[in-house]
């Protein structure tokens, strides 16, 4: 058992995932053996997505700045800062920076083994690892 973790946002080191978007690692299994979930941010440049996917837990996003199209369940929409979405587990969804700077939004995953499953090619990978690409 552990007493809590502080992780210095500035010291973590960032996750490429392919076309300049970046993700950051906040809590996880990574970095507190207790932690129930995990959470971070990912930066998408201008008219950068991830690809329709699916995750095997339940996940919230919130917009911490940019514009952003959202698609969850079938439902296209648009998304400004501080506007938050809940996904749950198995639903497809993606994630567009519609905006003219950077899109960053912050992620909680209800999980501590958390998985992306890609819509168009089925794969299975495991969250950040060498084949999590956008």
């Amino acid at each position: 058992m552990t007493n809590g973790t502080v992780v210095r946002y500035g010291e973590i080191q960032p996750f490429a995932r392919g076309d300049l978007v970046e993700t950051r690692l906040m809590v996880g299994k990574n970095t507190d053996a207790t932690a129930p979930f995990t959470t971070g941010t990912t930066v998408f440049p201008a008219n950068s997505a991830a690809p329709l996917h699916s995750h095997n837990c339940a996940e919230q996003v919130t917009i911490l700045s940019g514009q952003a199209e959202a698609l969850i369940g079938g439902e296209l929409m648009q998304l400004g800062a501080m506007d938050t979405t809940f996904v749950p587990a198995n639903v497809p969804h993606y994630f567009k920076n519609t905006g003219d700077g950077p899109l960053t939004i912050l992620w909680i995953y209800g999980a501590r083994e958390v998985t992306r499953t890609f819509t168009e090619t089925g794969e299975t990978v495991a969250h950040m690892s060498p084949r999590d690409q956008v």
